[in-house]
This record gives structure tokens, sequence and C-alpha cells, in this order.
């Protein structure tokens, strides 16, 4: 296997839901594209802030590149961790009044207006990347169906050349034709870079086209049943 970009052993986090977040063991290796199902909205935030290092578990221990998230001392250190996502996810803000290039500079930039050159074939390029018409480029992200609101989502996210795409549930709001589509050009684009991808999702097509290897979460044990194997998930060696 190639070297964990994540590691899950036994862990357990309380977020005042029905129960607590169990997750029993999950190992995702460099460029890997995995979904799992059995996230709702809430429980998919808090799997995001878990492998970020945002929260920590209250039992067992998360590693991302290698090293316990508990191990990150202070706030420029966690800075330089989550540089390596790339996190797609509503809850990520887009300026409403700004152009979709204007958006999808300000990860490089706070000079929007206009962009410089540089970063301005930059955000075109990304734009290009994620599906974006270039008739959309100059739109106020306002003026955007849902689905083109979500591309812009995954071009802020893909910004920083990131090694892992987090996905918190892409797919709400979006109709099954234009969410499967969106399912298969993130995994399109994820292979061209070499990126992981680990999406939290209730969406079993959209899991299906994101990624070739689909986990269901047990949520009262955190066992993870993988629909390929047709077997409980096992830690690999």
């Amino acid at each position: 296997m190639s070297e964990a970009v994540l590691e899950i052993a036994d862990v357990s986090k309380n977020y005042h839901g029905l129960r607590p977040l169990r997750l029993q063991q999950l190992i995702v290796g460099a460029g890997e594209q995995i979904a799992i199902l059995g996230f709702d909205q809430p429980s998919a935030e808090v799997f995001v802030n878990l492998i970020t290092g945002v929260t920590l578990p209250d039992v067992g221990e998360i590693r991302v590149f290698g090293r316990p998230t508990s191990a990150i001392v202070d706030s420029a250190d966690w800075l330089r961790t989550v540089d390596r996502f790339g996190i797609v996810s509503a809850r990520a803000v887009l300026l409403d009044q700004l152009t979709v290039i204007q958006n999808l500079a300000m990860p490089v930039t706070l000079d929007i207006e206009p962009p410089p050159d540089d970063v301005r074939r930059q955000a075109e390029e990304l734009a290009a990347e994620v599906g974006l018409r270039p008739t959309t480029w100059t739109q106020p992200v306002a003026d955007l169906d849902a689905a083109a609101h979500m591309r812009v989502r995954i071009g802020r996210a893909l910004a920083l050349r990131p090694a892992v795409l987090l996905l918190e549930h892409v797919s709400a709001g979006l109709d099954s034709g234009t969410m499967a589509q969106v399912g298969r050009d993130l995994r399109t684009i994820a292979g061209r870079r070499g990126a992981s991808v680990i999406a939290a999702t209730a969406d079993a097509a959209f899991a299906r086209a994101v990624a070739p290897r689909v986990l269901t979460l047990e949520p009262a044990t955190g066992r993870l049943l993988d629909q390929s194997r047709g077997g409980w998930f096992r830690r690999r060696t």
C-alpha cells in the first residue's frame, strides 16, 4: 500500500448527536479515492473537523500524513497541516457579490479588484478544470445555479494543490444527474492531480460516482463495510 495520508484507530467523538461518532479503523493511502456512506450533515462536519485537527477525538487516535492530530502544537502548525487538505463544503464561505474569478483568486491573494494577471490566469485555469463555462467567469456567484456554486467550491478547494480532497455532503441540493456528473468530474480531477479523496456522504449514487472504493459506516459500532469486497473493512498491512 502507498504511504497513508489518513489513519484512524478506535475513534469516538461525542458531538451531542443521537450517539457519538465512532470509527473503528480506516487507512487511506496517497492518491486513493474513497467514499463513506452513513453520515448525516452534522456527523460529516464532525468527521471533517476530526481529520483536519479542528477537534480531537474523545477516544482513539487520528494520524494525518503519518502524524497524530494530537501532536499539533499551535495555530501555525495547524495551518501548515490544514493547507494540505482541500475541503469542499457548504460551510466554505463564497462571496456572492464577487465574480467566479475573484472567488477563485481569493485563496492566493486578497488583491482581487481586479486580480493580478498571473493570479487571474490561475483562477481561469481552475474554473475550466472544474467545468465552469467561460460565460460564468465574470458573473457574480449569487447569479449561479446550485451546480455552478458547487463547482466554484471545488475550485476553491483545489487552489492550493492539496494532497487530500475532503468532501462534506457535496451532493446536497443537487439533482441526481448533476450530482453524478460532479462526482465523476471530481474523481477525474483528483486522479489527474494524484490527490486522495475522502467523501463523507449519505448519497450512494454520488459515492459510486466519486470513488472506486465505497464504505458504509455502521454508526453503533463504527465498523466500515467495504461494498467492493462484500465484507467488513479490516486494517490492511
